[in-house]
């Protein structure tokens, strides 16, 4: 067999990127597969994720500014380039499936291209997010909607990551299969540490200016207990939490750590992880912390903390609810009884979603695709 799978570019950190390395890595280890990443923009920049050896790259060199939208004129003008060249690589590699990953201007037009091929598209983002301009949409947005329908009808399968994303959906093509675990431990935290942790790209949507809001509140009945924020994003926007922090005068007990490549550590030396993201879709991130046996306390923002998290794993808090997110992390502090019994809970959850029982699930897909 042989797949491709299409993304803009590998070098930077995130859950798509991460994902991806996870799958092709995986097929590229089974007999009689052969595994093709195709990007636009990775500008020579190495992964920043691990990547098998026997996987071959192929840039574009598109690059396209991502500073604006797709839809841009100095974007669009490098559209037929783009296209040619896509075409001109499929065809040298000769693909048995093609999987579009990131939801770049890719999604547009690889399922008009090279129609013999069966082609996926998988949904990292809740559809969520479209809900409310989808009900009273501009006529601009109107004709998008419309279009954007229309080419999702036209992949042969659409992945999606949770069942409820399965209602923002026009086409009957949708595939629920979740993101596979990236690690699963043989030891777990002790949960003895006074350490909260988060981990994620440092952007609006995940609301890291609310969490600093809810640890100042913390921060003022107790100094015992640290927040460390693991994570890269635009400098602009980091230096504003982190002015936020300084002005709060919390800095000596939640901290900006960037990225790493060690997050496993990271929350094996950790007792509780917390998420305040505005949505999500199935993040990855919050299995990872149960692999390691944390518990959770999140908003239950649409749509993806809720299909991870119960009362048994974590604490899912009604979104913007600053004041009793508060309260119930600062319970859950209190008591080191219950960090262990849904610290227990939540690697017992996370087990399901070990990487051969999902990677099943993609095998099976491609096979019917083939026949």
């Amino acid at each position: 067999m042989r797949i491709v799978f299409i993304i803009d570019q590998v070098y930077l950190h995130g859950g798509i990127e991460r994902v991806l390395s996870i799958k092709a890595n995986y097929f590229a280890s089974q007999e009689n597969t052969e595994v093709h990443i195709i990007t636009t923009e990775q500008k020579e920049e190495k992964p920043c994720y691990t990547f098998d050896e026997r996987i071959t790259f192929k840039d574009l060199e598109i690059n396209y500014n991502r500073r604006k939208s797709y839809f841009h004129p100095k974007n669009l003008k490098k559209l037929p380039k783009h296209i040619s060249r896509t075409k001109s690589v499929l065809k040298q590699i000769k693909p048995d499936v093609i999987v579009v990953c990131s939801h770049s201007v890719d999604t547009y037009f690889v399922p008009f291209i090279l129609k013999r091929i069966p082609k996926i598209k998988e949904f990292h983002y809740s559809k969520f997010i479209e809900k409310d301009k989808r009900k009273n949409p501009t006529l601009f947005k109107k004709c998008f909607f419309k279009f954007t329908d229309y080419v999702e009808s036209k992949y042969d399968t659409l992945v999606i990551l949770n069942k409820d994303e399965s209602n923002y959906y026009k086409s009957n093509n949708t595939v629920v299969i979740p993101n596979p675990l990236t690690f699963y431990p043989d030891i777990v935290s002790e949960l003895t540490s006074n350490r909260v942790i988060t981990a994620g790209r440092i952007a609006a949507v995940k609301g890291y200016d609310m969490l600093i809001d809810i640890w100042k509140e913390i921060a003022n009945v107790r100094k015992d207990w640290k927040l460390h924020i693991f994570g890269s994003g635009e400098p602009l926007y980091v230096k504003m939490l982190q002015d936020k922090i300084n002005t709060a005068d919390i800095q000596d007990t939640i901290k900006l750590m960037g990225s790493t490549d060690k997050i496993q550590e990271e929350m094996l030396q950790s007792s509780i992880f917390v998420m305040t993201s505005h949505n999500e879709c199935f993040p990855l991130v919050l299995l990872e912390a149960q692999a390691c046996g944390l518990p959770i306390v999140s908003f239950d923002c649409p749509y993806g903390p809720r299909n991870i998290i119960d009362m048994e794993t974590g604490i899912l808090v009604p979104p913007y609810d600053n004041n009793t997110f508060v309260n119930q992390l600062n319970a859950l502090m209190n008591n080191r009884d219950s960090i262990r019994e849904k610290g227990i809970r939540a690697r017992e959850n996370a087990k399901k979603y070990q990487l051969d029982s999902i990677m099943n699930l993609w095998q099976k897909m491609f096979n019917d695709l083939i026949k």
